[in-house]
């Protein structure tokens, strides 16, 4: 019987702390390939709120590259699949989705228009994505 090596709270944060929380590649490839198609944005702008991975400025947009267990993509499922620290990963994971919501709210209220992809589907999908982007902004232009 194999044994399982018990990971200590030390040994976590170490691990999570080597996590990035800007930059993914899915963030970079959305990015250039929107620059590519004459969209000027800023990157990480800490001016509104939850600093959006990618805000495009000129037509109110933010666009986020949101991670699938950090964002709770399938939440339902997923959390009924956690084994180790389950509750505390219960309660990150749903803080971040109530933030998640919060902050789209504001952006809302602010005259923004919030976007989120799976970074998953960035990295699979990235022509969708980035027509869904484009698609937005023609629909601003109209406004």
């Amino acid at each position: 019987m194999k044994h399982q090596k018990l990971i200590t709270t030390p040994e976590i944060s170490k691990r999570m702390a080597k996590v990035h929380l800007k930059g993914s590649k899915a963030e970079v490839t959305l990015a250039k390939n929107l620059w590519k198609h004459g969209v000027r944005y800023r990157k990480n702008y800490k001016k509104l709120p939850e600093s959006p991975d990618i805000a495009i400025l000129k037509h109110h947009i933010a666009v986020f590259v949101d991670g699938e267990f950090w964002h709770g993509k399938d939440w339902e499922t997923r959390k009924a699949s956690l084994k180790t620290n389950r509750l505390y990963w219960i309660e990150k994971i749903e803080e971040n989705i109530a933030r998640d919501k919060r902050n789209d709210s504001l952006l809302i209220e602010m005259g923004w228009r919030p976007i989120h992809f799976w970074e998953k589907d960035v990295n699979k999908k990235l022509d969708i994505c980035v027509n869904k982007i484009l698609e937005e902004i023609d629909t601003r232009k109209e406004m």
